[in-house]
């Protein structure tokens, strides 16, 4: 990904730069047929200056662009004394505008604002100089078109952020009340093994180390739950699905979409796995079937891996679709809300996930969840 930003930013720049230096020939060529003499080379010097200070906007938007809007104003003062052409001439209004959208759209918002109204104030101050009403008209079409083109990519990225937020508090909310079934069947068992403690203490004695062990167990593997959903809110609680529903979760998969191989660890019991765990391999199942059927339907087959080491237990759902840009975009990281749901709830429970193309084709979604050591068999 960071690969391809870069690239289209090397692209932007190479537009830009021929842009100019196409902007800069015919506003000297005008100048010259228009004023004669060298009436074009302060207007040329001042544009070539904003136009190579938007070439190298990455290094500081901020004081880029507060550089161009300086070389913009001395450009105004400059034509007004010594009565040459308008300015802001055509390479000044380029580099301004193309310095002020950058400024708009990633810089926090303070100073965004502050180099949005500095705009404003050139645009002001060229209107209020320029002896052509067609001048200071192109700055002020330049200058709107600027903070447009920062703002709406702005917007859509908080309004992504606020999407994703929402989503990571839906599986928050949806993984307590998951665990709040497994608090609350621990919890019960304290109680019934403690009363049975009672009994054993005063008919057989022999046996009590035995049950404050079980008491002991279970309080451990309560504590060990409700630390993964400290914090969170909890609603009333539902049912979990578990491992032993993928076969019927791979079939349904299978009738409609391409073949699914299946594979668990071979004599493992799944059902001592600790629940929240068992749910979370689950969901990651679920949530990346449905990923293929929408963004892969070239795909031919998919292979769901599931194994278990000491300590950890991994997931793996892969398939074999030929590569898309646009499959990339929807189905990255940052591109699918399901995706970032599952991240939310794996590093929860102190995973980690990883999604994204595989060498040649196809798409893998690799998860890895620790297994306390309470649980392990």
């Amino acid at each position: 990904m960071r690969v391809l930003e870069w690239r289209a930013g090397v692209a932007a720049d190479v537009v830009i730069g021929a842009v100019s230096a196409a902007v800069l020939a015919f506003y000297c060529y005008r100048i010259s047929a228009s004023w004669g003499g060298a009436y074009w080379v302060s207007g040329c010097a001042a544009g070539a200056a904003a136009c190579a200070l938007a070439l190298v906007r990455r290094r500081s938007r901020l004081w880029t662009a507060v550089a161009g809007l300086g070389v913009a104003a001395a450009a105004i003062v400059v034509a007004r004394v010594a009565h040459l052409p308008t300015e802001p001439g055509p390479g000044v209004t380029l580099g301004l505008s193309v310095l002020v959208g950058s400024a708009v759209r990633v810089l926090p918002p303070r100073p965004a604002c502050a180099v949005a109204g500095g705009g404003l104030v050139v645009v002001a101050g060229a209107f209020a100089a320029a002896s052509q009403p067609a001048a200071g008209a192109m700055n002020a079409v330049g200058w709107a078109g600027a903070v447009a083109a920062g703002l709406w990519p702005r917007l859509l990225a908080a309004r992504r952020r606020a999407v994703e937020e929402r989503v990571r508090r839906s599986e928050r909310m949806e993984l307590a009340r998951e665990l709040h079934d497994v608090v609350a069947h621990h919890v019960t068992c304290v109680v019934l093994q403690a009363q049975t403690a009672r009994l054993l203490a005063h008919k057989q004695p022999d046996r009590l180390a035995t049950s404050l062990a079980d008491i002991e167990a279970a309080g451990s593997d309560a504590l060990a739950a409700t630390r993964r959903v400290v914090g969170l809110l909890r609603d009333p609680a539902r049912g979990l699905p578990t491992l032993d529903g993928l076969d019927e979760l791979v079939r349904r998969f299978g009738g409609h979409g391409p073949a699914v191989r299946l594979r668990l660890p071979e004599g493992e019991d799944t059902s001592l796995w600790p629940p929240e765990v068992a749910t979370t391999v689950y969901r990651i199942v679920q949530e990346s079937l449905t990923n293929i059927s929408r963004h892969a339907p070239q795909a031919r087959s998919v292979a769901v891996t599931v194994t278990r080491a000491r300590s950890s237990v991994t997931v793996e759902v892969a398939d074999d679709a030929p590569p898309a840009p646009a499959r990339r975009l929807r189905r990255g990281g940052h591109g699918g809300y399901g995706l970032v749901g599952m991240r939310e709830r794996v590093e929860a429970l102190g995973g980690t996930l990883r999604a994204g193309p595989r060498p040649g084709a196809g798409w893998s979604v690799l998860a890895t969840l620790p297994v306390p050591a309470r649980e392990q068999p």
